[in-house]
């Protein structure tokens, strides 16, 4: 990236930076993107992960928002991530008789509607009215005084993380150059014109001036402490709002739904995850340390009181797996409650040369994209191509469906169980003969890994030698979701997941101890968070754990 000018450069490896980094390659640009920790390890790994239309923003009559989400994620299910993007039922319990039915069957029938209007939509069911009877079989996890009534609907989820690492590996097939652990500290300035960066390689030491026609900050919460470097916020000011999600077994939840809950606040997913569930989200303002967002006791009761008020058989702390907390990156300025904040995003050209890119959400991350860049090559002295990610399908989407369909054989040929295969399809796509290939080279990469047995120890060593993984946190908190998918947070796994890596990363002995040292030590700071009664003892307990690279 410093050798030569680059048409653009991209600041944040989360959803948004990585796809405008795919779309100014696609339209011809020369592209680089920088993360300063590891791809999507800021929001675009701490979502709820939806793929959704937004519900409730019907509610708030923001049609253009809901319209914009879902065509959206019609892309994203049939054509751009078949592979990553899957369907999710909800049922959403009915309390009162008459009026609610109809009001909230006249909403999701309007969601519907509106899908099925863009062409989007055939890829998923049209919502159910269903009698309490019917409800419960269903869900026969509800209480029965729970509900009168309830609708069933389809939205859409992913893995974010794993999503947003496709998305930066798509963008550097076009010819993007990528670097995470790479650090902006400063804006290169000529006048008043931004012409590029500092960039520090804050894992391999040393700084780089990379020059750039335009610049694009796509840092999230971040967003205002970047624009600080050239002294200018901006006409907008970003906010951040976190909310916090609980991993729960399969088995402590008995329903073959998802269910969509209201609260006196929003709105309470409990979202299907393999062998989990996700219960989410709060929506507090959140102004302590942005990195690490700590999820404090409070936090933690107010999700299991809410969502224990239909249950039949409440959760308790201790069928709690795993707890993870995430900042949205709200545009501040129209509401003092965050919830009520708009979703809206909006790209601004505060200086020559640097364009900003916020607000908004994970399912419109391509829109954002779009309208960085159209922003960004309006000051660009060439002509420049359409957007064309509408027709840009992620790598592994091309093939998906018929590896699919060929599953049994795969499996066959290769002696791994099928819902081992369909794993792996379902995470990497047409990759997963990738996947495949280190199984073949070598046996007993086929074998899953002894403390978090859905995954496979040829993963481990794929994320390090193809997915950009550099430490051990990164394979297990991102790569994988091991980190709240297993009562002990990962802790048991990470010596076999670090000797794996280590081949692979050059590792020595005292490395692989450092890493394992580090990740316990995180996991450790993270449960004494949780612990603790509000967001300031929770933030200091969180902090008690370094960053493996110091930034």
């Amino acid at each position: 990236m410093a050798e030569r000018e680059l048409d653009l450069l991209v600041v944040g490896g989360g959803v948004v930076g990585a796809g405008t980094a795919l779309d100014a390659a696609t339209r011809g640009l020369s592209t680089g993107l920088v993360e300063a920790r590891d791809w999507a390890s800021g929001t675009s790994s701490r979502s709820s992960k939806l793929v959704h239309g937004g519900l409730r923003y019907l509610e708030m009559l923001d049609f253009v928002l809901v319209r914009e989400a879902l065509k959206e994620r019609g892309l994203l299910l049939e054509r751009l991530a078949p592979h990553l993007v899957k369907p999710v039922p909800f049922l959403y319990p009915l309390r009162h008789k008459g009026w609610e039915r109809l009001y909230a069957g006249s909403g999701v029938a309007l969601y519907d509607a509106m899908s099925m209007a863009r062409g989007h939509g055939r890829g998923l069911p049209l919502h159910r009215h269903l009698s309490r009877r019917h409800a419960l079989r269903v869900a026969p996890a509800l209480r029965k005084d729970a509900l009168v009534g309830a609708l069933q609907y389809y939205d859409a989820q992913m893995d974010d993380a794993r999503y947003v690492a496709t998305l930066v590996r798509t963008a550097a097939a076009y010819g993007t150059k990528v670097a995470n652990r790479a650090r902006v500290t400063d804006f290169l300035r000529e006048g008043e014109r931004v012409v590029g960066a500092r960039v520090q390689d804050v894992e391999g030491g040393g700084e780089y001036e990379i020059r750039a026609q335009q610049i694009v900050n796509a840092t999230g919460v971040w967003t205002d402490d970047t624009q600080s470097m050239v002294g200018e916020r901006g006409q907008f000011h970003v906010r951040a709002s976190k909310g916090i999600h609980l991993v729960v077994p399969k088995d402590r939840i008995h329903s073959s739904s998802g269910l969509i809950l209201r609260t006196e606040k929003s709105v309470l997913f409990v979202i299907p995850w393999g062998r989990h569930w996700i219960v989410g989200t709060t929506d507090t303002d959140w102004d302590l340390d942005k990195a690490h967002p700590a999820a404090s006791s409070a936090d933690i009761d107010y999700l299991l009181e809410h969502v224990n008020s239909v249950l039949a058989v409440p959760l308790t702390r201790d069928d709690v797996e795993g707890v993870y907390a995430g900042l949205r990156p709200l545009l501040a300025g129209e509401s003092d409650a965050t919830s009520k904040l708009s979703r809206e995003h909006t790209v601004a050209h505060p200086v020559p040369g640097l364009v900003v890119v916020a607000g908004g959400k994970y399912t419109t991350y391509r829109v954002m994209a779009k309208d960085a860049v159209d922003a960004a090559v309006h000051a660009l002295d060439m002509r420049v191509a359409e957007c064309v990610t509408e027709d840009i399908p992620l790598l592994g989407a091309e093939g998906y469906r018929a590896l699919w369909n060929a599953r049994a054989r795969i499996a066959q040929r290769t002696g791994l169980h099928v819902v081992r295969v369909e794993h792996l399809l379902n995470r990497f796509g047409s990759l997963a003969e990738e996947v495949l290939e280190l199984v073949a080279a070598d046996p007993t990469l086929g074998e899953p890994l002894t403390a978090a047995d859905d995954y496979l120890r040829a993963e481990i060593v794929y994320a390090a030698s193809h997915e950009g993984a550099r430490h051990l946190d990164d394979v297990l908190t991102r790569r994988t979701r091991i980190s709240i998918e297993t009562f002990d947070r990962g802790t048991r796994s990470a010596r076999e997941a670090a000797e794996l890596m280590a081949p692979v990363l050059g590792w020595d002995k005292d490395h692989i101890e450092r890493e394992v040292e580090h990740y316990q030590k995180r996991v450790e700071a993270e449960r004494e968070s949780q612990r603790q009664p509000d967001d300031l003892t929770a933030d200091a307990a969180r902090l008690g754990a370094p960053d493996i690279v110091p930034l």
